[in-house]
């Protein structure tokens, strides 16, 4: 009979098996009164893993031996962007303009300007300094587009951040995850950013899996807002199956299935329960519209 192999870091191998927690359940269900995230903010700003969502994105999208993303991944840049926004607001420097009498949708409301404290962290920094000096505000589908450079308005190419990949890159490397080496492709040297913490990865990797497996509540509002935007994220950044190609066959159906149970709720109903942000809900509209 075949068995699973399972390494150190809890990560289950993937093989053409069938798996004993079953297709529907894929792991144990939590209780209705608990709160499996109460501890993820904590747990954030721990030295081990203060990685920002951008950090996290390009981690997922990295080659670990090669050190660059994949060179049919033109998701990952827009989605970066996104990143940006939502750790902008996750902190508390910008927000959603309300929605007023007619509900206007998501998509069809403005980033406001909320605090000028700095974060600490340069391409955020940077993102807030436009959103603060741009009058008058602009959307969120629009942000996306001029920090990413995809605009056909010349006024608004200063809006854009370069180097985007490069620069959170060699935060990888400051923070002792990757490392700094040259390749040669024949026509061109490239800079790579190889992994020299496999560890940090894999973390990663365990809490994405988890988070719609043996942690899964059946409800978003009941996830923590950081690992949502991450997974949501992470989909239109085209990384997400880097997480989930070490599972077994049931475990990925499973956690497909209620990734698309995310991607069908309704954004703009989502938005409007008590205790959601906005603005997040928004960046997540952006990408699936």
């Amino acid at each position: 009979m075949s068995t699973v192999s399972q390494r150190n870091t809890g990560l289950i191998q993937r093989k053409n098996i069938s798996s004993a927690q079953g297709a529907e359940g894929g792991t144990n269900k939590l209780q209705e009164d608990e709160n499996p995230y109460e501890n993820d903010e904590a747990d954030h700003d721990s030295k081990e893993t203060r990685l920002t969502l951008m950090e996290e994105i390009l981690l997922l999208g990295l080659k670990d031996r090669e050190g660059y993303t994949s060179f049919w991944n033109d998701c990952i840049s827009s989605g970066l962007r996104g990143c940006i926004l939502i750790e902008l607001t996750l902190r508390g420097r910008v927000e959603l303009e309300k929605a007023g009498m007619r509900r206007r949708s998501l998509l069809n409301r403005k980033v406001i300007f909320k605090s000028a404290t700095g974060t600490g962290d340069v391409l955020l920094d940077e993102a807030l300094r436009h959103v603060k000096e741009t009058e008058p505000a602009e959307t969120v589908q629009n942000w996306i587009e001029y920090l990413s450079g995809e605009t056909w308005n010349p006024m608004k190419l200063r809006y854009q951040l370069r180097n985007v990949r490069e620069r959170l890159a060699k935060n990888l490397v400051e923070k002792g995850v990757c490392t700094t080496e040259k390749q040669n492709f024949l026509l061109f040297d490239m800079t790579t950013h190889p992994l020299t913490d496999n560890g940090v990865k894999q973390k990663l990797i365990k809490k994405v899996q988890d988070a719609v497996l043996s942690r899964w509540t059946n409800d978003p509002h009941r996830m923590d807002k950081r690992m949502l935007s991450l997974i949501y994220l992470a989909h239109a950044s085209d990384v997400l199956e880097n997480a989930f190609a070490p599972l077994s066959d049931d475990d990925y159906e499973v956690a497909m299935k209620r990734v698309r149970e995310l991607l069908d709720l309704d954004f703009d109903v989502e938005s409007m329960k008590e205790g959601t942000n906005e603005l997040m809900w928004a960046v997540i509209s952006s990408f699936s519209k």
